[in-house]
């Protein structure tokens, strides 16, 4: 496994692949690996001839008061998992490299409409900020195919859409949400909670099984069940950005009785933990 921190050596070895007919997988992250990364390097080791996990924690995704000084880093061990994985390149870029003009006066690629809703409404800028650092990660690595967890649902459709936008030839694939044993889907931020928190945690998978169920059995409106989980995740401490039921093509509204390839997505608080999940409902 090589490990380059400069776009020259990236490029040298991208170019050496393509003039060997490799095809390529890259597996964008931000570190603090955990299986749901594996996953997804599973999938790219699968499809590709050769798999790059880039490893970069971007700052012009997060918020102003987020938590980017706090973003756990763990280079070092995830260098160790990467080699047991089977990749064949890891690309940990520097900040200003990566950004010459700087964070604040760099060019940004914006998505519109799907980038305001859910949490872009709530994270002003954040799908800017991943379109972007993804797009400077596509030029220089240049894959055939892209692996994207579906944890970060409305993420995937952004990036989909700028690929599709902008003409780029490079295939985006997503794999399920991997959990861990309470329901909670795997994220690096899981490392804020602490043990109370985390068992609290599973209450989220559970409401978001619940709505399901009452989608499929009627008679509850989409509104309803909305508000009924909303409310019920406070209860229990949650704070409650959105609970929604949506369009799973484009995140639309979803209208009772006419719309059926649906998704249901939850964004909630545990003290100072922003999580988010979904679940995929077919009527």
């Amino acid at each position: 496994m090589e490990t380059i921190f400069d776009l020259k050596g990236l490029r040298d070895a991208v170019s050496g692949w393509r003039n060997e007919c490799n095809s390529i997988a890259l597996v964008p992250t931000m570190g603090n690996l955990h299986l749901g990364h594996l996953s997804l390097i599973e999938g790219a080791n699968n499809r590709a001839d050769r798999t790059a996990v880039s490893i970069f924690v971007n700052p012009i995704q997060f918020g102003q008061g987020e938590d980017y000084e706090l973003y756990p880093s763990t280079l070092e061990q995830d260098l160790d998992i990467l080699r047991d994985a089977n990749v064949d390149l890891v690309f940990a870029p520097n900040l200003e490299e990566l950004y010459p003009a700087g964070i604040e006066a760099d060019t940004r690629i914006t998505v519109p409409d799907i980038s305001d809703i859910l949490c872009g409404e709530f994270r002003p800028g954040h799908f800017s900020g991943v379109a972007t650092v993804v797009m400077k990660l596509f030029l220089n690595v240049q894959p055939d195919y892209a692996f994207f967890g579906e944890k970060d649902y409305q993420q995937t459709l952004v990036i989909k859409r700028m690929v599709s936008d902008l003409l780029l030839p490079v295939e985006i694939l997503t794999l399920p949400i991997v959990r861990e044993k309470n329901g909670l889907a795997m994220s690096s931020r899981n490392g804020y909670l602490n043990e109370p928190q985390k068992q609290l945690s599973s209450e989220i998978y559970k409401a978001l099984e619940k709505a399901a169920t009452m989608m499929k059995v009627g008679p509850s409106s989409f509104e309803e069940i909305e508000k009924n989980s909303a409310d019920l995740l406070e209860e229990l401490g949650f704070k409650v950005e959105y609970f929604s039921i949506r369009r799973r093509r484009d995140l639309k509204l979803a209208a009772d009785a006419v719309d059926k390839s649906l998704i249901i997505l939850v964004a909630a608080w545990i003290g100072d933990t922003r999580l988010i999940d979904n679940l995929q409902v077919d009527l």
